[in-house]
């Protein structure tokens, strides 16, 4: 199939600043769905594009791949008919997919230690460090400099350039982790201006890519026999802040998001502030319930029939005993009088 269409399209991609990796994924959905439709573009409807999602549900898919698929499909069409003037409807007018919403995973205090414990390599705990009390991802960990770094002066921060969605942003470097960073770079004598490199093998001292870190965790996974990811280690930093009370922008600064509903999800997860809170307010709910039942228990004290049967055998006796029984009169209550007797005696 003709495909020159698909050119354009990432020229124009490409002239809009989109990253590498974004158009690197682009470009692989939609050869793949250009390969499999068996009609032209311009005779693409809603019934090719359903037989393709149940293509790619045979194939096994899950449903936020099969979502990030029809995401493309739906953004290189809106082009073909917006930028190349395609007279066409776009086939995808709604994705109707629903997707789970997991929560994210972190590492607990022990098998933070855990991890930490296996980890000898002064390169890899220095990146490893990096993560969980920066928060960064394994990609900006890959395209760490060494410029980016100061450790000096009392600054204690990184800067993070070109991140996801080509954003920058300042991170803090933690205690432990400023003193992983400087064991690393005083071992590292290499000029290079990559941050982590290779130490060994035919790619030595060139920059450590995303793949190469990933291995490195695995290998450290099996070794602690932890279910441990590099992005489960920035997981564990913002839930690790947020039961330490930092405020919800702060988190989603360090972390890069650029919606607080992204960072919000970890209010979900194990909030010990949000613990903390409910028990500390629901102690004084707690409190105002048992005054409240005090009080109208005393209440029905005072108007239940053994009290005013009570009364009324104090009456009884008083008369028994020759007084009145007391009673109010227009200047108030009378004294109990003797009978027989005035009250000017």
């Amino acid at each position: 199939m003709d495909n020159t269409e698909l050119t354009r399209y990432r020229r124009a991609l490409k002239r809009k600043n989109y990253s590498a990796h974004t158009l690197k994924s682009y470009m692989n959905i939609l050869d793949h769905f250009l390969r499999w439709i068996p009609v032209s573009l311009s005779e693409v409807s809603s019934k090719e594009v359903g037989g393709y999602v149940d293509h790619l549900l045979q194939k096994r898919r899950t449903p936020k791949t099969i979502t990030c698929h029809l995401q493309t499909i739906r953004l290189f069409f809106d082009y073909l008919i917006h930028e190349e003037g395609m007279p066409m409807v776009n086939p995808v007018v709604r994705i109707s997919i629903r997707l789970p919403k997991p929560l994210p995973r972190h590492l607990k205090d022990d098998q933070v230690k855990r991890l930490l414990a296996v980890i000898m390599d002064l390169r890899d705990r220095a990146m490893f460090m990096l993560m969980l009390r920066c928060g960064l991802r394994v990609q900006e960990i890959a395209h760490l400099t060494v410029d980016a770094v100061e450790l000096e002066y009392g600054r204690r921060q990184i800067l993070v350039a070109n991140g996801k969605g080509a954003k920058d942003r300042v991170v803090y470097v933690s205690e432990d982790a400023r003193t992983a960073l400087l064991a690393y770079l005083a071992k590292r004598s290499s000029k290079a201006k990559g941050l982590f490199l290779v130490q060994k093998g035919l790619m030595k001292g060139k920059p450590l890519s995303v793949r190469g870190i990933q291995k490195r965790m695995e290998s450290y996974a099996r070794k602690s026999r932890l279910n441990v990811s590099c992005h489960r280690l920035r997981h564990t930093m913002a839930t690790q802040l947020l039961n330490a009370d930092a405020d919800l922008a702060t988190i989603q600064d360090l972390l890069g998001h650029g919606q607080i509903t992204t960072t919000q999800r970890y209010c979900w997860v194990a909030n010990l502030k949000v613990q903390r809170d409910y028990y500390k307010a629901m102690e004084v709910v707690l409190q105002r319930t048992q005054a409240r039942e005090e009080d109208a228990g005393e209440g029905e004290n005072m108007d239940s029939p053994w009290r005013r049967g009570g009364d009324r055998s104090r009456e009884n006796k008083a008369c028994l005993s020759g007084h009145k029984p007391r009673s109010m009169g227009a200047e108030g209550i009378l004294s109990i009088l003797p009978e027989g007797k005035e009250s000017g005696d």
